[in-house]
């Protein structure tokens, strides 16, 4: 079950040719995928040669190969991990019982809602990204966001092949939703908001793949423990793609942060005004907008208190007490729940330690340059939208705060209209093999043990 067959229209390492019916489904699904590509794939890079990884094998070592591909002709397919023998259901009412090859009847209506809702950030993300391009601060920068491109696209696979082979007719008719849902259109949307805001600029997209990609990855971590066995072994291949895009997030945003620190050491001045006129983007705008992403992102955990997640968890689709945050007589106050409902709280506290680390890399980054500023993760109570706190006005540091003490700050505290403007302003294409545009570092090292000046994008 290792490797793949690439001889196949759709590749895949599922013997789909075995299953004449599901092989013309989803070869009825691949015209569709293909226009949706055209119409919300990155804008204008239909002809260009990208230096991009493809999938081999879904072995741990060796999985990868890279070659230049155009975009459309990406070999997107579907790959699941090897089968675990005799794999057995590890929590929840079902533990101590073989995992589900096929979805039982009473838990089909969440395990299709499970894997809508995450095959529908998938296409969601290349659309709010697809304009990027037209932007990107070098070769390499806009090669990383193709390759992330292609990688979600293969993740609606992922998704649209389980629907297909193990929810008939409904999953069919998912499947075909998944392709007319837009980002951020008003009539039809994406179904989780952080996937209908635009990702406008650089630093936006760096901030969405260092803090929701890492959501990303903890939502498939989780569905990785399901006691649906196909959708485990899909999201455990995933997994593996999914450290890209972090990574793709926290050299971005650490490569924006080295900039600015020469050229605040250059300059000798912390002055938001004089860095801005230098062409960086100063360390407090950079602050605002890991306000924003965070906060935004830990929001798709969901409430603090879930039925939803127990019920996910007692019946083993979605892998004692524990203490939520809630407001009491104006204070911010924790109480005890039951595990089950706190499923989501869990995620979300382990999310956030996640998260510290690669701020603290960046904060790292700063010391060395000997600068006196330090980056800091926002209170989770902080501009929330979801939950028994949504709404309710807490600063960074955790304090319940009035409005009007909100309203006087909040520019101190999420990007403002004239910290995006500047932010845009910045963004001009930089397609030069080796250059950089002015307010971001190079990389240390290129892609696949190639030089940083590597012609990463051939423009036909």
């Amino acid at each position: 079950m290792s490797s793949i067959d690439y001889s196949d229209k759709i590749p895949n390492n599922v013997n789909l040719s075995e299953d004449r019916t599901l092989q013309r489904a989803l070869e009825q699904w691949q015209p569709n995928y293909l226009n949706w590509w055209q119409d919300m794939g990155p804008e204008g890079s239909h002809d260009f040669d990208v230096y991009l990884r493809t999938a081999v094998s879904v072995d741990p070592q060796g999985w990868a190969q890279f070659g230049y591909v155009k975009m459309p002709e990406y070999r997107w397919g579907i790959f699941l991990n090897p089968g675990e023998k005799d794999r057995r259901i590890h929590f929840g009412d079902h533990k101590g019982e073989p995992a589900w090859q096929d979805v039982p009847g009473e838990h089909r209506a969440n395990l299709r809602r499970i894997i809508v809702t995450q095959g529908d950030t998938e296409p969601a993300s290349v659309e709010q990204q697809r304009h990027l391009g037209l932007t990107a601060p070098s070769q390499y920068d806009l090669r990383n966001l193709f390759q992330v491109n292609v990688e979600e696209g293969r993740h609606l696979w992922a998704m649209v092949y389980l629907l297909h082979r193990y929810f008939g007719r409904d999953g069919r008719e998912e499947g075909e939703a998944l392709l007319e849902r837009r980002s951020g259109e008003a009539d039809n949307p994406r179904i989780l908001q952080a996937f209908n805001e635009p990702t406008p600029d650089w630093l936006s997209f760096f901030m969405f793949t260092y803090f929701t990609d890492r959501d990303g990855k903890f939502q498939l971590c989780a569905l990785a423990e399901s006691s649906f066995d196909p959708l485990a072994r899909t999201t455990k291949f995933m997994l593996t793609e999914e450290a890209h895009h972090m990574f793709v997030g926290e050299s971005g945003v650490s490569r924006v942060i080295q900039r600015t620190c020469q050229v605040m050491n250059e300059l000798k001045t912390d002055d938001p005004a004089r860095l801005r006129a230098a062409g960086v983007i100063d360390l407090p705008t950079i602050q605002r907008y890991l306000n924003f992403h965070f906060s935004v992102t830990i929001d798709l955990f969901g409430a603090d208190q879930s039925s939803n997640a127990a019920i996910f968890y007692s019946s083993g689709l979605k892998g004692q007490t524990y203490k939520v945050l809630e407001v009491n007589n104006g204070m911010l106050s924790e109480k005890e729940v039951p595990m089950l409902n706190a499923l989501n709280e869990v995620l979300r506290d382990d999310y956030i330690k996640d998260s510290v680390g690669g701020v603290e890399r960046w904060n790292k980054v700063i010391e060395k340059a000997g600068i006196p500023f330090r980056l800091k993760v926002p209170h989770k109570a902080f501009h929330r939208n979801i939950g028994a706190l949504a709404g309710v006005k807490v600063s960074p540091d955790g304090r319940h705060i009035h409005d009007h003490e909100w309203n006087q700050n909040v520019e101190q505290w999420l990007p403002s209209d004239e910290d995006r403007a500047f932010v845009a302003s910045l963004m001009g294409r930089v397609v030069d093999p080796g250059k950089f545009a002015n307010w971001i570092a190079p990389p240390a090292i290129g892609i696949n043990r190639q030089p940083v000046d590597f012609e990463y994008v051939r423009f036909n």
